[in-house]
């Protein structure tokens, strides 16, 4: 990208910041404007400040990184959290952070979070938006000024990425377009595809095992939030019912 994105950097502890500016030094395609050591003090600071990406802490006194989250939505920016508990993993994904941190984070997996949210704005600020169109047995999807037709059959998995989706063809191949995760799970069969997660819906003769808070499709484990984990094994109950008729 021609120019830096502009972060901030949230987090109660002084010495976390200061690691976390230090590995962002790094990636000269992002630029650290200001840190902060909580929310209320970053909030004020968005108002009239706007930046491409928040990191943030989860547990900080007064507004947590969750609630924090929650109220910068509508302001264009993407959030990514760094936390050390893992157990808040599944409410961030499902407020639509861009990604999740485990602290302490090392400089191989920020790097993976970095080429994500460059990823991202790369097709965001893309002069021409890719959509998708839905079709009997199929789905259109404009890429590269041409629309590409994916079967269903064709279809791994979907996975939400902030205003676009992934629909993911292979273990490596996967196009990106313009759409609502609500839009395609309407649009595809129901009796194919099931929404495992705020962030995924897969295709169901490509599950190869399950667990309570996991799928496995190919060597992608996905994880499976509380919310729609009844759905999933009401789904698996009826292919064990139809395998055994």
């Amino acid at each position: 990208m021609s120019e830096s994105l502009r972060c901030i950097c949230v987090d109660d502890e002084p010495l976390a910041l200061e690691v976390m500016q230090t590995l962002l030094l790094n990636h000269p395609g992002l630029k650290v404007e200001r840190t902060f050591g909580n929310a209320i003090e970053a909030m004020e600071y968005l108002r009239s400040n706007p930046v491409h990406v928040v990191f943030t802490d989860i547990n900080m006194p007064g507004i947590s990184g969750v609630d924090f989250a929650r109220l910068i939505q509508k302001n264009g920016c993407v959030v990514v959290f760094t936390t050390a508990h893992q157990e808040y993993a599944a409410e961030a994904f499902e407020i639509e952070a861009l990604d999740f941190l485990l602290k302490p984070i090392s400089p191989d997996r920020l790097l993976r979070t970095v080429k994500r949210i460059e990823e991202y704005f790369e097709l965001r600020l893309a002069p021409i938006k890719e959509k998708s169109e839905l079709a009997e047995g199929s789905v259109f999807v404009k890429s590269d000024g041409k629309l590409l037709k994916i079967a269903f059959t064709d279809i791994w998995f979907v996975e939400a990425f902030a205003d676009y989706v992934k629909i993911w063809i292979s273990e490596e191949k996967r196009i990106v377009t313009l759409q609502t995760m609500k839009n395609m799970e309407q649009g595809l069969p129901a009796d194919r595809f099931i929404r495992v997660h705020r962030s995924y819906i897969v295709a169901v003769d490509k599950i190869s095992t399950v667990q309570s808070n996991s799928v496995r499709v190919g060597s992608k484990e996905i994880p499976v939030g509380k919310n729609y984990r009844d759905g999933l094994m009401e789904v698996v109950q009826k292919l064990n019912t139809f395998r055994r008729s």
